[in-house]
């Protein structure tokens, strides 16, 4: 006893002479300090003008695209000039100098690559979007946010002198703060702009300002009156093994779906280039037939970003060719040309699946719809923890545990299909393993 009493002696000598002889350590934890500190206060600062500066044109953005939405609702002739409003939007991008736009992508390449994302790619993908939607394009908001986001944090910290690591980082924090100016869902854009850039890697240097950024663009919006859209997923039975197992086929489903829906976008955009090779000829084909099949289903459901559909898929259950007409309408109008998002329709057709399949396993409606809209999302993006929080913001804490299972299952089975041609794969769905591929 009295040995171990004196080697712990020992032992203390040891470690108070390393705190005592040892400036130098000392030294370097008083340097990191100060780095961290500093870096801090960097970020606190970059996060607050550009939270405020994007969470002020997200908010305006949100509010026009709100305008000409309510106004074509109200005006169903205005379709016919969509295919000139496509004319207008090649039109806009050849005076830019840009012949072939890279929409999201181009986004994910400069964080990747430190390519170059310029400022007037944010006027031009806004005044781009708005024109898809007030003409009756069938797309999203959020292509154009995350464009916006990112480029406007480019601006920043080129203006700022930043180097190439730290302005990656400022193009992620712009992405988040639109995404979330947009969506309503702060916590679920911090993590995105993060998460999707490189599967299986997050940046989490970016962490601080995306976290801040995005919840201060939340509350500039608020200020601006927008009211984001929330569901309800009704009543929430108890978890069970059937009521899991069930939960899992429906998960299997919607990773199906998800690689269908990103099959169909690429596969739509790499005809219409096969077959027009003229920019001016493919989105004024594309704006024909997204008339032709407006006129075709007798309905205007599958028009613009679709909430009021979304909205009533958490109520009603759909029809079963809901979900597969919106893929259909979104295909040809991005396909073709014309600007907007892919994740608001990824929402649409997982909320309207997940509906229509609400009865055929005798589960809630609600409860379905919400598996169903972030499960194919995550699908879609290869995003799990981005579309958990998405589900807690969106949902509340109630379905929370459904939708985690549908994700995990939705992420695992979808592969490596994603809408975005330039994320990077880095590590394996399957196997701890470095892999480091492009995306289908």
């Amino acid at each position: 006893m009295n040995t171990s009493i004196n080697n712990d002696d020992k032992i203390n000598d040891i470690n108070n002479n390393d705190l005592q002889h040892n400036p130098a350590s000392d030294l370097g934890q008083l340097k990191r300090i100060h780095l961290a500190s500093a870096t801090l206060l960097k970020w606190l600062a970059c996060s607050i003008i550009c939270g405020i500066a994007v969470g002020c044109i997200g908010a305006l953005f949100s509010i026009v695209l709100n305008c000409v939405t309510a106004f074509r609702s109200s005006h169903d002739w205005i379709i016919f000039l969509l295919p000139l409003s496509g004319l207008i939007i090649v039109l806009l991008y050849h005076w830019a100098g840009v012949e072939k736009s890279q929409g999201t992508n181009l986004v994910i390449n400069a964080i990747h690559s430190n390519e170059e994302v310029p400022i007037y790619v944010a006027p031009l993908i806004i005044v781009s979007t708005i024109i898809t939607h007030l003409f009756g394009g069938s797309a999203g908001r959020e292509g154009a946010a995350l464009q916006v986001g990112g480029s406007i944090g480019n601006f920043f910290g080129r203006l700022l002198k930043f180097d190439d690591k730290d302005t990656r980082i400022l193009i992620m924090c712009g992405m988040s703060a639109c995404f979330s100016a947009l969506f309503g869902t702060p916590l679920a854009a911090a993590i995105f702009s993060m998460e999707v850039i490189s599967v299986g890697v997050m940046y989490y240097a970016a962490l601080v300002p995306c976290v801040l950024s995005a919840l201060i663009a939340d509350g500039v919006a608020g200020r601006f009156g927008l009211i984001h859209e929330l569901y309800n997923a009704g009543d929430i039975p108890a978890l069970s093994f059937i009521m899991g197992a069930k939960i899992v086929f429906l998960g299997i489903i919607f990773a199906v779906i998800s690689i269908f829906f990103c099959m169909g976008l690429h596969k739509a955009s790499d005809l219409y280039n096969r077959f027009f090779s003229n920019s001016y000829i493919k989105i004024l084909v594309a704006g024909l037939l997204v008339i032709i099949l407006r006129f075709l289903f007798q309905t205007t459901d599958y028009l613009g970003a679709g909430t009021g559909v979304i909205e009533e898929s958490f109520i009603n259950s759909c029809a079963w060719y809901v979900f597969i007409l919106k893929i259909i309408f979104t295909a040809v109008t991005l396909g073709g040309g014309f600007k907007g998002g892919e994740i608001v329709p990824a929402l649409f057709v997982g909320a309207t699946l997940g509906s229509f399949l609400a009865p055929v396993f005798g589960l809630p409606i609600g409860l379905c719809a919400a598996c169903g809209m972030v499960s194919v999302f995550c699908g879609a993006t290869n995003c799990p923890l981005t579309s958990l929080l998405m589900s807690i913001e969106m949902f509340g804490l109630g379905s929370v545990k459904y939708c985690f299972i549908s994700i995990s299952i939705s992420y695992l089975l979808s592969g490596y299909y994603s809408l975005y041609h330039s994320q990077k794969i880095v590590y394996s769905k399957y196997k701890t393993t470095y892999i480091n591929r492009q995306s289908h």
